[in-house]
């Protein structure tokens, strides 16, 4: 990530009240993190304070870059807002450098795409404000669409934001979400079983994705490697994507949707998110 100028602010995750940050996905420990969930451990996260931008941005302003920040969706966590307040405080020490905020109105892999369209406009020469724009509207064309395997950890957190769409639903139901237009969760679709909801993620993908052939499409999964490979599969059969990037869940994201999540990301046509 260095070599392309990618810095990371992590978020703070507690595991039995023990803090932690997460800056190597790769050599992070699924299975453990989501077993000791299964367990019954107690994880929680903090939001990304001003001051913590604030220490982060500011070394690099001072060297005389400017910064695109890719951030978590504003309606599922505040720490947008918190980045938007260290960037004008930095501005008016800074008023030479640019900074430039998108609110990504995902999670997870629905900011890693638009990190992905960034990096890669940057080695077309596009200049920070030209890759602030495309961003700024291809973040209403990605299509974030998931399943759980308990509802637990979204209503505990608070996050889904249609829970009475779910609530009273007989047994072995798998709800679809996706992040709405406002960068909410919301279920969409009631699904019986975990297989028929695996098959559902792919009959999404096959209904809204556009020139697969060109984009990477993304999965995220809670410790289920069975269940994204299942997946992987569904997505070749129709329309293959040009790659399928899959990775397991990072923790802070994770720890909010619970293990067993299954996650699909692609970029579509515009307005998927009221659809």
């Amino acid at each position: 990530m260095e070599s392309n100028q990618i810095g990371v602010i992590p978020f703070h995750y507690y595991v039995n009240g023990a803090d932690n940050i997460c800056t190597d996905t790769k050599g992070f420990d699924g299975v453990t993190f989501y077993n000791a969930m299964r367990e019954g451990a107690t994880v929680t996260t903090s939001q990304i304070s001003p001051q913590h931008y604030i220490d982060f941005m500011r070394p690099i302003l001072a060297s005389g870059e400017d910064i695109l920040f890719v951030g978590m969706s504003s309606g599922i966590s505040g720490s947008f807002h918190c980045a938007e307040l260290a960037a004008e405080e930095l501005q008016e020490d800074f008023p030479e450098r640019k900074i430039r905020l998108v609110d990504s109105l995902g999670a997870s892999l629905g900011e890693g795409i638009l990190v992905l369209k960034a990096v890669a406009d940057k080695l077309l020469g596009l200049d920070l404000d030209e890759i602030y724009e495309k961003l700024m509207s291809l973040r209403h064309r990605i299509c974030q669409v998931f399943t759980v395997d308990d509802l637990k950890y979204l209503r505990k957190g608070g996050r889904l934001s249609n829970m009475a769409f779910i609530v009273g639903t007989i047994l072995h139901i798998k709800p679809l979400l996706k992040g709405n237009e406002e960068g909410k969760i919301v279920a969409f679709e009631k699904i019986r079983g975990r297989k028929k909801a695996i098959e559902a993620l792919a009959a999404h993908y096959d209904a809204h994705v556009v020139e697969p052939e060109d984009q990477t499409v993304c999965i995220a999964h809670a410790d289920c490697p069975e269940d994204a490979n299942r997946l992987i599969d569904l997505l070749k059969r129709n329309h293959p994507p040009k790659q399928i990037l899959s990775v397991c869940y990072e923790p802070v994201t994770g720890s909010h949707v619970g293990p067993g999540t299954l996650a699909l990301f692609f970029t579509s046509h515009e307005g998927i998110r009221a659809v």
